[in-house]
């Protein structure tokens, strides 16, 4: 029999049962009355719980166990009249541990050296949330065999302070080389506090900002990587195995690079050359087959687009067009274009062109920004006049900041240090110089913070065009340093040292509010999460700036290189040589720029079309791989499959990524620390071309068939 509910009836609406309005009431006031008679803290819990009923968990009608939680509707959407309560609201549960803290700080150095490798080499970096947080719960569960338990708020901070090692990892790769290209070999104390500098500039300014943009924008801005992170820990909770595809990622990117790295039984790339010095290439990289699976096939075909066009249109017309010429042309100034290979083609030309397409578009990215921008600025200092001016009040756990006042203290010194301290803001002497650079910093950091972190909340940490926030504060402070006089190398490097820190800023605020996001849904403390951050930050610094440094020293070619052309580093190189220098070769950085232009105009994501324009098509090709990998294990299948294969094959491509960039630090370490610098001669067989060719191509097809059969792979 079914009952309708009278007039004297309501639904609540957490446990879907009829309760009469007086048994309620009644039920409430005797339990008031029995939390009076007990002590203060659970009186106060109790009245919590009247407000935000916590939803129990079901019981499963086969076992008698309770079934996994999941995260309700709200914590996605709210409807009109709905409000979202945190998952683990109302309970009392361990969250900062030194567990947590040191098994963040752990994971965060394994991936910030890996990312550090691979932006190296292919110009980009992957979000590190999800792998952390995976493997965090694997750590904890070895300790929870050991008779340690945790909870689902320790793995929260664990991630936390984890994945912000990727965020600093993006900031000073796209940078710092810039100055080892230039030969200046700064020393690694002054990087690293630069570093750190920059990622605690990004976590402060960003915690007056989390109030609004996480809470109050709640069901508005998705944060994306947030969301997919708070999945992952509740699932985790639950019993899942999305450790094993992280595990066998990484034993095979950790072999295949021994094989093509270390032992060099393989060829590094599969390569096949064409007429008028055109080729089709891939380099046999199991990091870079992870990637392109991770980004999947609309990105990974733009990509290999711009990369075709460079190595099969562009240097065959540059090479027919040479072949008249007499004279060398700017900016080579000895060979002959005829006598040029198509690797020297590239290096002196396509690289200016490269260049200026990527400029061009970063900051055509970043113009579409300018409305968000402009509203997330007015919003965000909003939101701080509101917090300067209010009274202090005591606040919910789940809604503890630190303080304003803290937050301002440790940002005045941080400024004050940068400007006091000599050598470390760059090369300049006096302190009205270096007082000027802190000057900018402050000033672009506050602005791109607070873009950087609502930007992420629409698009995520992907698609954050953090290299455009870089080239325009480059641009700006170069400006400023040009109008000074600071034009020599001095001035080019403290210009870059302001950009490093405003791009580990944006890129670390960017992180900050989608691991903020994962707390709030999870019912995290904000202040415990933010000092993890901080932690992170300062952790993770000095082991992403000495990985730079043993990387520039153990590899052939060093940093700008054939191996680790640190494209990043160099466009931005580029920006402040054009501005204080004027000496760019401004013929082919217009061909980039139009060759942007035209990609805008066709609707062509320009950035990942012109950061294939500026790399080596080998690097794309592999990408590409991994990509129609993808592409082809969703084909024609069913939206739960689908959804299903991707999620394991990115967490297998997360692990090629991991091994393989690890096993690419500890090889240059090997060079550096046991064979003095001199390169690794390995075991190459002794065999035709056209036989490496077929051994590199098979090589390629062993590591995809690897993440193919795992994709598809049923959970048992």
């Amino acid at each position: 029999m079914v009952l309708s509910p009278g007039p004297s009836c309501r639904a609540n609406r957490f446990t879907s049962k009829i309760i009469p309005e007086d048994m309620e009431l009644r039920c409430c006031r005797i339990e008031a009355a029995l939390c009076i008679l007990s002590d203060s803290v659970a009186f106060r819990k109790s009245q919590r719980s009247l407000l935000y009923p916590i939803p129990e968990r079901t019981m499963s009608t086969e076992s008698g166990a309770p079934s996994p939680r999941k995260l309700p509707p709200t914590a996605y959407e709210l409807k009109e009249g709905e409000s979202f309560v945190p998952l683990t609201y109302g309970e009392t549960l361990t969250e900062f541990t030194w567990k947590a803290v040191i098994t963040g700080i752990i994971l965060g150095i394994i991936f910030g050296a890996a990312n550090t490798y691979l932006g190296l080499m292919a110009g980009l970096t992957i979000s590190t949330s999800i792998p952390v947080a995976v493997l965090t719960v694997v750590s904890f569960r070895v300790f929870t065999a050991m008779g340690a338990k945790h909870s689902i708020l320790e793995s929260n901070i664990s991630q936390t302070v984890g994945s912000a090692s990727s965020s600093v990892a993006s900031g000073v790769l796209f940078t710092i080389p810039a100055l080892f290209i230039w030969g200046m070999n700064p020393a690694w104390s002054q990087i690293t506090l630069l570093a750190m500098a920059g990622g605690l500039i990004g976590v402060l300014f960003m915690i007056p900002l989390r109030r609004y943009l996480i809470k109050r924008e709640h069901g508005t801005l998705p944060y994306p990587e947030g969301m997919a992170c708070a999945e992952v820990l509740v699932a985790a909770e639950g019993g899942g195995k999305q450790a094993q595809g992280v595990f066998w990622g990484i034993g095979a990117g950790m072999l295949f690079q021994l094989l093509t790295q270390g032992f060099k039984f393989v060829k590094s790339a599969w390569v096949v050359d064409l007429p008028f010095k055109a080729s089709l290439s891939a380099k046999v990289n199991a990091p870079l087959l992870g990637v392109g699976y991770i980004l999947g096939i609309r990105i990974a075909t733009v990509m290999v687009a711009g990369g075709a066009l460079s190595s099969i249109i562009i240097i065959p017309l540059i090479n027919l067009w040479g072949q008249g010429l007499v004279d060398p042309v700017f900016p080579e100034t000895e060979k002959l274009i005829r006598d040029m290979s198509s690797s020297e083609i590239w290096d002196r030309y396509i690289r200016y062109i490269g260049a200026g397409a990527v400029a061009t578009a970063g900051i055509i990215t970043l113009i579409k920004s300018i409305p968000t921008m402009v509203e997330s600025f007015k919003l965000g200092l909003g939101q701080l006049s509101k917090r300067v001016g209010s009274a202090v009040a005591e606040v919910d756990r789940t809604d503890h900041d630190l303080s304003f006042k803290t937050v301002g203290i440790f940002l005045g010194i941080i400024l004050l240090v940068l400007a006091a301290t000599p050598g470390l803001l760059g090369y300049l002497e006096s302190f009205s110089a270096r007082a000027v650079a802190a000057l900018c910093i402050g000033v672009f950091a506050f602005f791109f913070v607070t873009v950087s972190s609502r930007i992420v909340g629409l698009v995520g940490v992907t698609s954050n065009p953090t290299s455009g926030m870089t080239i325009a504060t480059l641009l700006g402070t170069s400006m400023v340093f040009y109008l000074m006089g600071w034009t020599d190398m001095m001035g080019k490097a403290s210009a870059l040292m302001v950009g490093t820190a405003v791009c580990i800023a944006a890129s670390i605020a960017g992180d900050t509010s989608q691991d903020l996001k994962t707390g709030y849904i999870l019912g995290a403390t904000p202040y415990k999460q933010q000092i993890g951050e901080l932690i992170g930050v300062i952790t993770s610094a000095g082991f992403v700036c000495l990985v730079i440094i043993v990387l520039n020293q153990g590899t052939p070619g060093g940093l700008g290189g054939e191996e680790l052309p640190a494209p990043q580093a160099v466009l931005m190189k580029l920006v402040i040589d054009g501005v204080l220098d004027q000496s760019l070769p401004w013929g082919l950085i217009l061909i980039g720029v139009g060759i942007a232009g035209v990609a805008a105009l066709f609707k062509i994501p320009t950035l990942a079309f012109a950061v294939g324009v500026y790399l080596p098509l080998s690097t794309m090709g592999a990408v590409f791989c991994g990509g129609l990998l993808r592409w082809y294990l969703g084909r024609n299948q069913d939206p739960e499959t689908k959804e299903r294969r991707r999620e394991k094959g990115v967490l297998f491509g997360s692990g090629l990524v991991g091994g393989g960039g690890l096993t690419g630090v500890i090889l240059a370490v090997w060079v550096v620390a046991v064979r003095r610098g001199e390169p690794i001669a390995g075991f190459p067989p002794n065999i035709p071309d056209w036989a490496s060719m077929l051994l590199a191509a098979a090589t390629i097809v062993l590591i995809l068939g690897l993440m193919g059969y795992y994709a598809k792979q049923k959970d048992a």
